[in-house]
């Protein structure tokens, strides 16, 4: 059974961002193949706590996009939020990404970073500071494939909440690089395609990136998840169909909430964390609900 929620803000509604306390926070590594992935550990007080593992987006680092008037990124904001709450989290830097500089970001793939994902699971599991048998997982954009594949492989996970995910790999990048730099990817093998992005960044992928559009299937992935799942989808977000999330219901069999709001790709970070704080908020109900 599906529980449906639509958070609908009126523009001349609202409402006030939460006083943020402080947190202790450390970096932490730990090694997949024999390269480092950086990560930082939210601990709030009173531990060890039920864990959350925070997975970024295309192009992404762990802190995440920087919100307007609010001197945090969102998944900085997202782990302090969740550490008033009660849950330590860990937000990584994917391999290639942010301070995990043992690859270049030209040499990512899905796989790599589904490989990263799952060894992050092990560290929290191993790790004294938290409760790693308590475990909740949120993946946004790349973050939520990234995500799927990781619950549905790994029996750990006991919640997984999806923010505007990607279900159709080939479809969304298409849409963002563009089919001519898609089909040239495909074909570079191990020399990089340099791209520039809408918003001005310039990158480079192999063709490993490309091939990985057409070798996974996040849906089926989630599939193999039994436990509860949240699918998030802003009605004005233009990279992930604000319908993607039914993908996910549609292939999931088990205890579902489906959230919307009216927001685009970014929570609407660029105009504050009024949209954010309201996500988090309902997400940290959902896991409180559902990780026992």
């Amino acid at each position: 059974m599906i529980k449906k929620i639509a958070w609908i803000m009126a523009s001349s509604f609202l409402i006030a961002a939460p006083a943020l306390a402080d947190m202790k926070e450390e970096m932490v590594s730990f090694k997949v193949d024999g390269q480092n992935v950086i990560g930082t550990l939210a601990l709030p007080d009173n531990g060890p706590k039920p864990v959350v593992l925070l997975f970024h987006g295309f192009t992404g680092v762990r802190d995440e996009l920087p919100i307007k008037d609010a001197n945090e990124g969102v998944f900085k904001r997202t782990a302090r939020l969740l550490s008033d709450a009660g849950y330590a989290s860990l937000r990584i830097d994917f391999r290639g990404s942010g301070d995990s500089k043992d690859i270049a970001f030209s040499d990512t793939t899905f796989e790599r970073q589904i490989a990263d994902g799952l060894a992050a699971i092990a560290f929290v599991e191993g790790d004294a500071r938290v409760d790693g048998k308590k475990l909740a997982v949120i993946g946004w954009s790349q973050g939520g494939l990234v995500a799927s594949a990781v619950a549905g492989r790994s029996p750990a996970p006991d919640a997984v909440v999806l923010w505007n995910a990607v279900a159709k790999p080939v479809d969304v990048f298409t849409g963002l690089l563009g089919a001519d730099v898609v089909a040239a990817g495909l074909k570079v093998g191990d020399q990089e395609q340099k791209i520039k992005l809408p918003w001005g960044l310039e990158i480079a992928l192999k063709q490993g990136f490309f091939e990985g559009l057409y070798a996974i299937d996040p849906a089926k992935e989630i599939s193999a998840f039994k436990g509860p799942l949240m699918v998030v989808n802003g009605s004005d977000d233009t990279l992930v169909a604000p319908a993607t999330g039914d993908l996910f219901l549609a292939a999931h069999e088990g205890t579902e909430e489906k959230y919307t709001d009216k927001m685009d790709h970014v929570f609407n970070a660029f105009t504050g964390p009024q949209t954010l704080d309201k996500l988090v908020g309902a997400t940290v109900t959902f896991i409180g609900a559902n990780l026992k």
